[in-house]
């Protein structure tokens, strides 16, 4: 009995090494509660910024920008969300705001703007229809073009063939400019997305680059929409007799001339579209970008984007007029019984038989009546539906 107790006493530790224990201990409780505390504070923290800060990237991201970043981690996250009973409420709310918040897909994007340009497009090509046939029956004609003489074919056309006939063609140029505009406006969007254009918001996009994206979006357009247009021109110059529907244009141009005659005059068209576009879109977004950055509203009123779109128009038809001259001049040629089989041969007659003012720019005072009005609208009706349509896909989430 007295040779085990004494085993016991020798196996138990010294008081000292006790001690030592028990010291270790102590400390390694303390450290675990400091810790605690700072893990608590590291959260209390966390919490009170995230109020302040963009829920968006918080989100999407884990970081809170500010100064000196604050990187939030998994672990951490976990711990706010069990411990703080408001957090949990916080990070709902921020996941509502992110599906608000959350930029479209491009499919989004495409798909807005063929919808919104393609309403855009009719719309303003509707309201100045019947200025627009009036301005080919003198594009293509050696007749000088005046105001009286406009009004007087207005009248005879109404008198003649009713009032309808003011809008014959009108079908053919809903048949190409809905894809058109579509088109247009789309492309112009992902060539701006391609060539990097009001991507960052602090670096300057050059006016070259705005030319270009517009002159690409308006070549990528026509081209795919040439034949349609070539129906229209027909359409508008010919009796009913002619040409009774979309569809007869093409058949009998099939027919008559060959599956050629449909690109008859693309050429100018594609250099006149390059300036047309190109000053049409840069002139647009030029103006819009100015009026944002002077007003800090981030959309235009309707009253300021007809205005802009009118100048865009102007600067644009203006530039590209005497193009416009030589493609209509070429397109209708079969009809008309004059010959215009290349560009240079349509200008040197043209210049020959009826001057510079009185040729390439014949019909121009017209143009700055109905293209400002056409672009106007379409830019201002294009860029509230393109909105809307956006807002209502985002809330619809």
């Amino acid at each position: 009995m007295v040779k085990n107790t004494c085993l016991e006493l020798s196996s138990s530790p010294p008081p000292f090494q006790l001690a030592v224990i028990k010291r270790d201990r102590e400390i390694k409780h303390t450290e675990i509660l400091d810790s605690t505390r700072e893990k608590e504070e590291e959260v209390q923290e966390w919490n009170e910024e995230v109020k302040e800060c963009d829920k968006e990237d918080v989100m999407s991201h884990g970081t809170i920008e500010g100064q000196g970043s604050v990187v939030i981690t998994d672990d951490l996250a976990k711990l706010s969300s069990q411990t703080n009973p408001k957090s949990i409420e916080s990070n709902v709310a921020s996941n509502d705001s992110q599906n608000h918040n959350a930029p479209l897909s491009n499919t989004g994007v495409v798909m807005t703007s063929l919808t919104a340009g393609a309403i855009a497009g009719a719309a303003a090509k509707t309201t100045i229809a019947p200025l627009d046939r009036t301005k080919i029956n003198f594009q293509i004609s050696e007749k000088p073009y005046s105001v009286k003489e406009a009004i007087k074919f207005l009248v005879r056309t109404y008198q003649q063939e009713g009032l309808l006939s003011l809008w014959r063609g009108n079908s053919a140029t809903m048949a190409r400019i809905i894809p058109y505009s579509a088109i247009q406006f789309t492309a112009h969007e992902q060539w701006k997305r391609l060539l990097h254009i009001d991507t960052d918001k602090n670096k300057k996009t050059s006016p070259q680059l705005r030319f270009l994206a517009g002159s690409l979006a308006g070549v990528t357009s026509q081209s795919l929409t040439y034949p349609l247009d070539l129906a229209r021109a027909r359409m508008a110059v010919t009796h009913k007799e002619k040409y009774g529907t979309l569809k007869e244009v093409f058949v009998k141009t099939w027919i008559e001339e060959g599956p050629r005659a449909f690109y008859r005059g693309y050429l100018p068209t594609v250099l006149g579209v390059i300036p047309y576009a190109g000053v049409s879109f840069f002139t647009y977004d030029t103006l819009k970008k100015r009026y944002i950055d002077y007003t800090g509203n981030p959309t235009l009123n309707p009253a300021a984007s007809l205005l802009f779109g009118a100048a865009a128009g102007m600067l644009g038809q203006s530039s590209s007029y005497p193009l416009d001259i030589v493609r209509r001049r070429m397109q209708t040629s079969p009809l008309t019984g004059t010959h215009y089989r290349t560009i240079l041969s349509t200008l040197r007659k043209v210049y020959r038989d009826e001057g510079i003012r009185r040729g390439f720019f014949k019909g121009l005072s017209m143009n700055w009546v109905k293209g400002p009005v056409a672009v106007g609208i379409s830019f201002t009706t294009y860029d509230i539906l393109k909105d809307f349509l956006r807002l209502s896909i985002i809330y619809r989430r």
